[in-house]
């Protein structure tokens, strides 16, 4: 795939939220950003990316796009994940397309234990799909 330039617009309290990780998740978390980030750079119709918060979590939003979060909670410390809008089509799908390849929770997230050796490039599908959702929502399977 090629990477385009485009525009990542960062709310400067995203780092904030980084940096009170503990030390062993931030290095994940960053991870799950940085395949956000490239996913967006190789998809060529996404020109810009918002990195802001919703919820107090990194928050990664596109034009026709359905809003990608990451993030850890003290209340399940052995886990981080990837969330997606619970009322779109996108987990019910992928629960269809990778269900032996994800932990899900919910209508809402694939979820990671810290020991998990994360599946990229499927992953990498999930998010080019939530970033494109609003294009390809009608499609069987979201053309995944």
């Amino acid at each position: 795939m090629v990477e385009q330039n485009i525009q990542i617009n960062t709310n400067e309290k995203v780092a904030d939220v980084f940096n009170n990780y503990p030390k062993h998740i931030v290095h994940k978390i960053k991870h799950l950003r940085d395949l956000i980030l490239q996913v967006a750079k190789e998809t060529e119709t996404i020109t810009a990316i918002e990195e802001t918060l919703k919820w107090g979590e990194p928050s990664y939003l596109v034009k026709k796009g359905s809003t990608v979060r990451i993030d850890w909670k003290t209340k399940t410390p052995n886990q981080y994940a990837i969330y997606f809008k619970c009322t779109s089509k996108l987990v019910e799908t992928f629960k269809v397309v990778f269900k032996d390849v994800f932990q899900f929770e919910g209508h809402r997230a694939i979820v990671f234990q810290l020991d998990d050796t994360i599946p990229e490039t499927e992953l990498k599908q999930c998010i080019a799909t939530a970033l494109t959702y609003h294009k390809v929502k009608h499609l069987p399977l979201l053309d995944l």
